[in-house]
């Protein structure tokens, strides 16, 4: 199982980094374009829902790294692993509920807006460009789950990592 969740990582990895590239390609032929006097509206779309993408899918991997956003000086203070495993769990079972809405919420946004069309390529759908949501919190639920076993194991052996 851990191993399927390492590829999955891996994959949201690789899919974050195709859309920066996207991100950085268009961003660069968008400079390129105002430079000749050539319009190139498409651009501006392109590299926000690429950008957008981008940081979704490189949130739910860093989640599975645990180099998420995270407040540490209460547990960097304390000396105590079980202390730390048990503060550890609560962060994870915190982070997890987030998850879970993110990826409820994030259904409900992409099925509000999956007829609306992109401004400048009216035949590209805006739905498709909000799945990012739920699968990051899909994904950042899995990770979460998977961290949560592990530490509620660690605490189990008496809380040394």
């Amino acid at each position: 199982m851990k191993k399927a969740i390492e590829i999955l990582q891996k994959v949201q990895i690789a899919v974050g980094g195709v859309f920066l590239l996207i991100f950085l390609v268009t961003v660069v032929f968008q400079m390129f374009s105002r430079y000749v006097g050539i319009v190139a509206t498409w651009t501006e779309d392109v590299s926000m829902y690429s950008f957008i993408w981008a940081v979704f899918m490189g949130a739910g991997a860093m989640v599975y790294e645990k180099r998420h956003f995270a407040f540490t000086s209460v547990s960097d203070m304390l000396k105590n692993p079980k202390a730390k495993s048990v503060i550890a769990l609560i962060i994870s079972v915190v982070m997890l509920i987030f998850a879970v809405l993110m990826a409820y919420y994030g259904v409900l946004v992409a099925k509000q807006f999956w007829n609306y069309t992109w401004v400048t390529i009216p035949s590209f759908k805006r739905g498709p460009t909000w799945l990012c949501l739920p699968i990051c919190g899909v994904t950042s639920a899995i990770y979460l789950v998977m961290q949560i076993i592990e530490e509620i194991g660690n605490l189990a052996k008496g809380g040394n990592n």
